[in-house]
């Protein structure tokens, strides 16, 4: 997400100052006796990053009274977490780049990045710990969430038979799982009523999916430049996204069926043509009204709460994930 832009769409002081402390302490927080494991842990800290799960703690700290260093804890726990999950990530997908800079395995090997990542995730616990055992459950619970889903999506890569059923269950634990935790997380640590926690975390839940709808469109209808990557590189990855699950469930399934059938890697002219297709049969627009509804969804939970301008906060946040998808259409 854009900075400047989100700016437009938080215009609350307190939230960016806490999120200036937020990136202060990420470099605190992972500095090791060992300055090698400090290099290896900081690498894609320095690299930047939109923050984005951290910015949501603030901005649900915002529903609660507290105005100490709690809503700043959680925003550092859950980026660690974030981060932690990226290291492995990208040894899974044997990835040589991260955010314009070479990945942690790409740079010092598997060995190094597990172990990497492992800091991180350790040092996110000890970070949250004295936010109490609630806030330490929640994010052991959402790390295996992670888990689950990352083994989930390898179990289902290259099947063309899962369905959209699957495919939410994977978003709902490798994305929303940490978006609602977010949320969560920095309400709590802000000393928000029970009934604000609980309509952050929904909105969250709901937020997270559309985060990684909107994404998995843009894939699919976005220019190279857009994306930092080539178009269509979950196809090519054989990760099929919902436009293309529900276009191999349509008319056009079996000539879908016949360019995916064959063994990886595809052609630049076979993804292209899957795209065409999807796009062709309206599925691209299928999948953002699924968005537009998750969206209303996300509202209505905020809705429960007394109106006021944090509400309208992220009633804007949510709407900004479908706004970016409308900028990329070609």
């Amino acid at each position: 997400m854009d900075r400047p832009v989100i700016r437009d769409l938080v215009p609350i002081d307190r939230v960016w100052s806490r999120l200036e402390k937020v990136e202060r302490r990420l470099f605190e927080a992972t500095t090791s006796q060992n300055a090698f494991l400090t290099e290896i842990a900081q690498h894609l800290l320095g690299a930047g990053g939109k923050r984005y799960r951290p910015l949501l703690a603030q901005v649900a700290a915002e529903l609660g009274p507290g105005d100490g260093d709690g809503p700043v804890e959680a925003g550092v726990a859950v980026e660690l977490v974030h981060v932690g999950s990226l290291y492995h990530d990208d040894v899974i997908d044997e990835a040589e780049s991260r955010r314009t800079v070479a990945s942690v395995n790409a740079n010092w090997g598997n060995t190094v990045a597990i172990l990497g990542g492992d800091f991180l995730l350790a040092r996110a616990s000890e970070v949250a710990a004295p936010l109490g055992q609630e806030a330490v459950e929640l994010l052991a619970q959402t790390y295996a969430a992670l888990c689950e889903g990352q083994v989930l999506e390898l179990q289902l890569g290259d099947d063309l038979e899962h369905g959209a059923e699957h495919y939410y269950r994977v978003i709902e634990l490798k994305t929303a799982s940490l978006i609602r935790a977010s949320a969560r997380l920095g309400a709590m640590a802000a000393g928000a009523s029970a009934e604000a926690v609980e309509a952050a975390s929904k909105w969250g839940h709901e937020v997270g999916m559309v985060f990684q709808l909107t994404d998995d469109v843009l894939d699919l209808i976005a220019t190279d430049d857009f994306l930092g990557k080539p178009a269509g590189s979950d196809i090519g990855e054989g990760t099929f996204t919902l436009p293309v699950l529900n276009a191999l469930e349509g008319p056009e399934g079996g000539r879908l069926r016949d360019l995916l059938d064959p063994p990886r890697p595809y052609t630049e002219d076979t993804v292209e043509q899957v795209i065409d297709l999807v796009r062709a049969g309206g599925y691209i627009e299928q999948a953002l009204e699924e968005t537009r509804q998750r969206i209303r969804a996300a509202d209505a939970a905020i809705a429960a709460l007394p109106p006021s301008e944090i509400t309208a906060v992220f009633s804007r946040l949510g709407a900004y994930l479908l706004d970016r998808v409308e900028t990329a259409r070609p």
